[in-house]
């Protein structure tokens, strides 16, 4: 059992490891590609993998007709939404940065399960949702309350995290029916029809031309089989046992990932600003995490 602990916990980190690295492979790609082409080539390898995945497995793949409308609007929001804003949005920002913003979605969560669900929103969620955007203005604003990154690049990121939290909505009602394998697989299927018409009319010629170096098409080829096939295989596996709360802390570590690996492969320089901004959102993703974990205890307390 403790074995298996262990194993869960290593997983769990793993995705988060190629989450965090996936912006700065996304980054050495856009060098040769733009954003549709890299999500149309992700999006497509992935869901082939996942597709053998699922016949090793040796399970079939029904969707309710009811449910056809659910998916196209989950898979419109997530993938498709939610990679332009965040790929469009890394062309403007450095990957620190990004992943700061992106890291923001459970710090909104708690605020739309209010809007949408009527769920309970804690003064601990509150103070989450205050220090986390802090974090974020004290990485894009400099001293004088300017833009220290580029607007429209934050602005974008900030498209990625609504799509996100729309796709949640839709994605709780689908979850109760359907395997988190087989809801990715769709999801990704779809999204990459969904950037196929806008490859043919923006990339297709120049993709013909280009010449790709070794290490684009490696980061390519990471950014299918390890950002969206493993991440999210070890994620749901770590969901399973952990819990949606307890797995969500280890997203905490996709921003200092981020920025480690961007100091490597990128040589991006990181100021006290950007880990300032880091250390604030971090804190108010732990504080929302920890409202979450103690709800769920309450809530279990008083099952018994």
């Amino acid at each position: 059992m403790k074995d298996n602990k262990w194993l869960i916990y290593s997983m769990a980190l793993m995705a988060m490891i190629f989450w965090g690295i996936a912006f700065v492979w996304t980054k050495v790609v856009f060098e040769f590609y733009q954003p549709q082409t890299i999500m149309l080539i992700r999006l497509g390898v992935s869901a082939a993998l996942m597709y053998v995945i699922i016949r090793i497995r040796k399970q079939t793949i029904r969707i309710d007709r009811e449910d056809y409308n659910r998916f196209l609007i989950l898979s419109f929001f997530s993938p498709f939404c939610y990679f332009l804003g965040e790929n469009y949005g890394l062309l403007y920002v450095t990957p620190t940065v990004a992943s700061i913003v992106i890291a923001t979605i459970p710090v909104f969560a708690p605020i739309l399960g209010f809007l949408a669900f009527r769920e309970k929103l804690s003064k601990i969620n509150i103070m989450g949702f205050v220090v986390g955007f802090s974090g974020v203005a004290v990485m894009v604003l400099d001293h004088e309350f300017r833009f220290s990154a580029s607007p429209l690049g934050v602005g974008l990121l900030l498209l990625a995290v609504f799509a996100a939290l729309i796709n949640m909505v839709y994605l709780k009602k689908l979850a109760v029916k359907y395997s988190p394998l087989h809801i990715i697989f769709i999801q990704n299927l779809i999204g990459a029809f969904l950037f196929l018409p806008l490859f043919l009319v923006f990339d297709l010629r120049d993709f013909v031309s280009i010449r790709p170096s070794a290490e684009a098409i490696f980061s390519l080829l990471a950014l299918a089989v390890f950002g969206s096939t493993l991440a999210y295989i070890f994620y749901t596996a770590a969901v399973r046992s952990l819990g949606i709360a307890r797995t969500s802390i280890f997203g905490n570590l996709i921003p200092v990932v981020a920025a480690i690996s961007s100091l490597i492969i990128l040589k991006e320089s990181i100021d006290a600003s950007k880990i300032a901004g880091m250390v604030l959102v971090i804190g108010g993703l732990l504080m929302t995490q920890a409202s979450a974990i103690s709800t769920k205890r309450r809530l279990r307390k008083q099952q018994q």
